[in-house]
């Protein structure tokens, strides 16, 4: 699978792949490294014009990788942000007696300021679709009402209602932002609107606080506050206080909810409502890499309940997660399951079906909300279709108000085949094409500079032959290691990609110059970085592969790229019994 490449990687050099040291390396392993290159690429060894001077500048970019990388400072700054990050403005104000971590805060601090210049022109636009089907006609049929109807024998599958929200957010200040939101809503032919404005404000490191001002065509004017504080490290509360006003009089409205981390990965929330729907409520949500776990418990007006919930999360490329739930109260009890994939870099597809007495059976397309608080301090009316960047589609489909097994086995078995049928139809072929798209305008983009790492490897080669020949004598003098062949690049074994083409180098000298005492130990990063290779295939797979001698037995390996390789070893000798 072709991977992206990064510019980073495109504009800086590996320093560290360049030495081929480990990142660990100690300033006696990058001392070592650095005279051997020395005196391989050192100018006064060469007197051909054109050679001496490829030697000076191969000489003067393994210097310039010694120097950053033997000095501290600015190795600590090179480890954590590249050859970049020794570019930016405001280093040279940071005292050299910083630890690692001091850098990575005044890097930080250097961001921050770049980043508030740009504030202006940043904002945070939301949106939600909602769009509820009605195909209870599906399952839940009165046939004895419509017999001499016409068309009755096919089923009436309604849209009963539509929701359409909007949100933008626009920083004034670095520390106040003004948020604008407005919605839509109708359902069974009565509909209304509503249009939000909010000031919110940092007030300090530990809070912030928002006054919020509404109106609609179905309720009166709102005025709302809301505040937000860190009590402790561990411990914040957040207070919501609303006015409501209607034909009714007004109605006011407060939430208060406390939190408490009560482990790295684990939340516990204590929630108080009073208003129109008072309650009390505690939960306990716990977040880890592979799981979501929530338990929680309330008593209110009108609903009381309990309820578990699991999601677990696959370490797959997609970000595959299934999880199921189980919720009881007094308005009945509901049985959820469901999954979510990944389909595309900004969109998510998800389906979950939903049985409950009394709600029946519903197929609600979803992705989870944010996980950081309990879900039921924010229900969420249906479910997810499609959640593309900022924009989120609903689709939710009522199939029947009873508990019937064929309900429940369409609306499971349905998805699936409806998923499966477009990934492999439309979206993987989609997505291949998208990628081969993006591969080859970066193969364009970067064509001037790969031939001019080719050009560079090129010229390393031919400074290495002297030294490479010197090597080979010594080795075969004591039987021990001689590179046969080497290969880096593409390589293409598997028989359905036979029209794919192999892209690869020979770097058979290259990695001869790099054997010492009949050993070759390359560290764990991309070969592309070494003297004499490049790389042939940008943003594609690559593997490094090997055929050499050690004491006169011929030896194999292929190893991925970025992965070390020590040879010889036992296990790459060819086998050539019978």
């Amino acid at each position: 699978m072709a991977t992206a490449l990064s510019e980073e990687e495109l504009d800086n050099e590996d320093y560290y792949s360049l030495l081929n040291v480990r990142r660990e390396a100690s300033s006696e392993e990058l001392k070592a490294a650095y005279r051997r290159l020395c005196m391989l690429y050192h100018p006064d060894k060469h007197r051909d014009p054109e050679l001496k001077s490829q030697a000076e500048r191969l000489f003067n970019l393994v210097h310039q990788a010694y120097e950053v990388l033997s000095d501290p400072q600015t190795r600590a700054i090179y480890d954590i942000y590249g050859k970049r990050g020794l570019e930016m403005e405001g280093w040279e104000v940071v005292e050299r007696r910083r630890t690692p971590a001091e850098i990575r805060e005044e890097f930080e601090r250097l961001q921050r300021e770049r980043e508030d210049r740009r504030l202006q022109q940043r904002t945070n636009p939301k949106g939600t679709i909602s769009v509820g089907i009605d195909a209870t006609d599906l399952f839940d049929r009165y046939e004895e009402e419509y017999e001499d109807v016409s068309g009755s024998g096919f089923p009436q599958i309604e849209i009963n209602k539509m929701h359409i929200s909007q949100s933008i957010e626009a920083p004034l200040t670095a520390t106040d932002t003004a948020i604008l939101s407005g919605s839509l809503s109708t359902q069974n032919g009565n509909g209304g609107g509503s249009i939000n404005f909010a000031l919110r404000r940092v007030t300090s490191a530990k809070g912030w606080g928002e006054l919020e001002f509404g109106a609609g065509d179905l309720q009166g004017p709102l005025f709302g506050l809301k505040l937000f504080r860190n009590l402790t490290p561990r411990c914040f509360v957040t207070t919501n206080c609303a006015l409501q006003f209607s034909s009714r009089g007004i109605r006011p409205g407060l939430t208060t909810v406390l939190a408490r981390n009560l482990d790295k990965n684990t939340v516990g929330y204590l929630q108080w409502r009073w208003g129109i729907q008072s309650a009390m409520n505690t939960s306990i949500v716990r977040d880890t890499k592979t799981s979501h776990f929530t338990v929680a418990l309330q008593l209110g007006i009108p609903h009381s309940f309990a309820l578990i919930s699991y999601q677990h999360k696959f370490q797959d490329d997609d970000q595959t997660r299934v999880k199921g739930s189980l919720k009881a109260g007094f308005f009945g009890t509901v049985v959820e399951y469901g999954a979510e994939r990944k389909i595309s870099r900004h969109s998510v597809l998800g389906a979950a079906v939903s049985v409950g007495v009394p709600q029946g059976v519903s197929l609600k397309v979803n992705r989870p909300g944010p996980h950081a608080a309990p879900e039921n301090s924010k229900p969420t009316p249906a479910t997810r279709l499609l959640n593309r960047a900022s924009q989120t589609y609903f689709f939710p489909i009522h199939l029947t108000d009873q508990l019937l097994p064929s309900a429940v086995f369409y609306a499971t078995v349905g998805p699936l085949v409806v998923y499966f049928a477009l990934h492999r139809l439309v979206i993987k072929p989609y997505l291949r094409a998208q990628k081969e798209k993006e591969l080859e305008k970066q193969r364009e983009s970067t064509a001037t500079d790969i031939l001019q790492k080719k050009q560079e490897a090129e010229a390393a080669v031919r400074l290495m032959q002297e030294s490479v020949r010197r090597i080979i004598e010594a080795e075969e003098s004591r039987m021990g290691l001689i590179i046969v062949n080497a290969w880096y690049g593409k390589f293409v074994n598997d028989k359905s990609k036979k029209s794919e083409k192999v892209k690869v180098i020979d770097v058979t000298v290259p990695l001869q110059c790099l054997v010492k005492d009949s050993k070759l130990i390359l560290t764990e990063a991309s070969k592309a970085g070494l003297p004499g290779f490049y790389d042939p295939c940008v943003g594609e797979e690559k593997n490094l592969k090997v055929l050499y001698q050690f004491r006169g037995v011929l030896h194999q390996v292929m190893a991925p790229d970025g992965e070390a390789l020590r040879i010889p070893k036992q296990s790459h000798r060819i086998d050539t019994d019978g």
